[in-house]
Parts: C-alpha cells; sequence; structure tokens
C-alpha cells in the first residue's frame, strides 16, 4: 500500500509539473511576433556587456551588438579585471567602430561580485533611457533590440527578459540543458511575471531590458552586490516593487554556446548553486530527496517492483520522456538527447552536493579568480 501511495504520488507530479511547463511555455509570447520599432523618435537605449577573461567569445559577441538594427544606441563593455587578451581585442574593436565605449576595472570594492560591479560600473556611464545588460558571448539577430524596444514603448513595460537558445554541441551536454532549462521553467514559471497579482519573477543574464528611471528607483545593482544570480535577482526586486515586467521566447534573436562541455556545466553551476538555494543545506536535500524520487526512483522501480507500482512507475519514466521530448522541440536540441534523460538526474545530484560541499568547506565561493567569503554571501536578500 505504502509503495502504491509513492508511486502515485510520483507520477501525479511529474504529470503536473510536464503539464505545467506545456501550458505555461505554450501561453508565452514569442519575439517573432513583434514588429521592430521605427521612427525618429526612438529612445536611447545602452547595453551594458561586463567582461573577465573572454578572449574566446568577445569579438564575435561584439560584432553582433555592433551590427544591431536600431538606434541611437551606445555599447558599453566593462573590462573587468581580464589577464588575458580581452582587453587587446577590446582596443582592436574600439579603433574601427566608435561606437564601442570600453571601461577599464583595474581594483573590485569589497562588498561586491566582480561581474555585478562592472555592471553597475557599466550604467554610471550609460547615457540611455533604457539599460541592456547582456553577457560577453551572447550572439544578437540584428532586430532583437528593435523589437524588444516595440514592447517597452507601447506596453509600457520597465523590464523584458528574453530566454535565449544554446547552440553548444554534444549529447550529453544538451540533455543536461534541457534538463536544467525545465527544472527553472517549473520553479520560476516566467509566463506568469506579466501577472500583476503573481509573486513570479524572472531575469535572463542574457537580456535583462530595464528602463533606466526604474533601476535607479531599486537601488540597481547595489541592491545584489554580493548575489551570485544577479540577473535573477534584479528581476525579483523589480517586480516585487510594483514595475511592469514581461518574458518572452527569444531562441530566434539570442543564442549562445552556453558551456562548451559537460564537466564545464557542472563546475560553472557549481559556483551558484547553493545561493539558488538560500545556502540552507536543508533546501539543498530537499532538492536531493525530491529527485531521488522523482527522476531516478521510477526507473528502478521499474526493475525491482512489481504489479500496479510497477506499471506506476513506467507510465512516469514515459511521462519524462515526453517532457524531454517537448522540451527539445521548444529548444531546437537533437531528439538523440532524449536517452541521456536518465542520466541527467544522477549529474543534478553531484552539482547540487559537491556544489554545497565546496562553498561549505571553501568558506565561499571562488569565481574568476576571486574569493568571496560564504559570510558576506549570506547576507544577501533570499533568491525564493
Amino acid at each position: 500500500m505504502i509503495l502504491l501511495l509513492l508511486t502515485s504520488l510520483i507520477l501525479f507530479f511529474n504529470l503536473y509539473a510536464t503539464v505545467d511547463i506545456i501550458l505555461g511555455t505554450k501561453k508565452m509570447r514569442n519575439l517573432n511576433d513583434i514588429e521592430p520599432l521605427t521612427g525618429s523618435s526612438r529612445p536611447m537605449v545602452s547595453i551594458i556587456v561586463p567582461a573577465c577573461n573572454e578572449e574566446s567569445t568577445i569579438e564575435p559577441a561584439l560584432q553582433t551588438l555592433l551590427s544591431l538594427e536600431y538606434e541611437p544606441l551606445e555599447i558599453i563593455v566593462i573590462n573587468d579585471r581580464s589577464t588575458d587578451r580581452t582587453g587587446k581585442i577590446l582596443a582592436d574593436i574600439q579603433k574601427k567602430n566608435g561606437q564601442l565605449k570600453v571601461h577599464e576595472i583595474t581594483e573590485l570594492p569589497e562588498g561586491w561580485l566582480g561581474k555585478n560591479y562592472a555592471l553597475h560600473q557599466g550604467t554610471l556611464l550609460a547615457k540611455g533611457e533604457y539599460l541592456l545588460f547582456t553577457d560577453a558571448d551572447i550572439l544578437f539577430e540584428q532586430s532583437t533590440v528593435a523589437r524588444a524596444m516595440t514592447l517597452m514603448t507601447h506596453e509600457g513595460l520597465d523590464h523584458l527578459a528574453l530566454i535565449f537558445r544554446n547552440i553548444a554541441s554534444g549529447l550529453l551536454l544538451n540533455a543536461m540543458m534541457v534538463d536544467a532549462g525545465g527544472g527553472l521553467f517549473f520553479l520560476f514559471k516566467p509566463w506568469k511575471v506579466s501577472d500583476p497579482k503573481s509573486k513570479n519573477f524572472i531575469g535572463v543574464g542574457a537580456f535583462n531590458l530595464i528602463k533606466k528611471d526604474v533601476y535607479m528607483q531599486i537601488g540597481g545593482h547595489e541592491q545584489v552586490r554580493m548575489h551570485p544570480i544577479d540577473d535573477i535577482m534584479l528581476g525579483k526586486i523589480i517586480k516585487q516593487n510594483g514595475f511592469r515586467q514581461e518574458c518572452l521566447s527569444g531562441y530566434d534573436f539570442l543564442s549562445v554556446h552556453w558551456y562548451e562541455s559537460p564537466v564545464k556545466m557542472i563546475n560553472g553551476l557549481m559556483k551558484n548553486i547553493f545561493a539558488l538555494y538560500n545556502f540552507r543545506v536543508t533546501y539543498v536535500l530537499a532538492a536531493v530527496l525530491l529527485i531521488c524520487l522523482g527522476t531516478v526512483f521510477p526507473v528502478w522501480g521499474i526493475f525491482i517492483l512489481s504489479g500496479l507500482p510497477k506499471i506506476l512507475c513506467l507510465l512516469t519514466v514515459i511521462i519524462r520522456f515526453i517532457s524531454f521530448t517537448y522540451g527539445t522541440r521548444l529548444t531546437g536540441t537533437s531528439f538523440w538527447t532524449i536517452p541521456f534523460s536518465l542520466l541527467t538526474p544522477y549529474i543534478n545530484i553531484y552539482i547540487l552536493l559537491k556544489g554545497m560541499l565546496k562553498t561549505m568547506n571553501n568558506g565561499g565561493i571562488d569565481w574568476r579568480g576571486t574569493h568571496y567569503p560564504l559570510n558576506k554571501l549570506k547576507e544577501n536578500m533570499p533568491i525564493l
């Protein structure tokens, strides 16, 4: 009876999560459906890009920004203590295009994360009525900003985030990304953020477009000085202050090689995964238990159980495959990533536990050559 109840609950949870994500994402608007903003009175947009040792990605990313079909526009790159060829690449591009502004940071003040301080410095230089925060590896389609500005001006939005497309190769890597994306969609429900009655919020590091006066009213990045997940936190503060927020599918307009390999994705997520759970051990352990029961146990249950519980486990696995199939269609990922969904739960558990233990053992996180103490990180506003 206990096994029957447990497997029934697991089946129901997976079915609910899958239906919620599918129906929710279908409610989201697509930037394809928005016409580019035209006219001579378009507001000025300042694009702010933090760059720390980005020699392999910064040039192609900036070329797409410099090719954007929108005016007036300024592009500000903050070179955050880079020790590789990033500075030279920026100087070479700047010589060829005066539209690019480069600001050098040589020292990081105490009490700031590097990226957050770089973005803050960019806002001090920005002249635009709107601020667009993006990363140094994001590739933009030419009409992206013009379409986004149609929404901002015609619908009076205060903040717009766009979901990007991952164009990295590798079946396991893409399966990990589909799984991670599904988890984030279920957690943050971006299709609800436009509802002023909903507490749901969102922020996307690849594309956070904000009215400058709104940014100043909420206190900007000074409010998230030491938060490893600054993009989402910025979205939270905007929503909590009653401003209008929206999130659209931008798969055809933003793309990035998010990570180069499964190992790099694992290492990359470890630095901030504990922050996602508010540095609470109990939250992490609860998440691990949920993953074990929701995705690991049903697979094993097919082989070790019998009768109706076995059938319910089989149905649960089928639902997970359906969910993954939808995820691959949504993101344009290869169908052959689906079998790897059987492996991703174990990787997720490893990331959660190793990320938590590593952060606790090191007394903080190491990010881009700088150590940030755990006691300082814990002083931040909780993400959820």
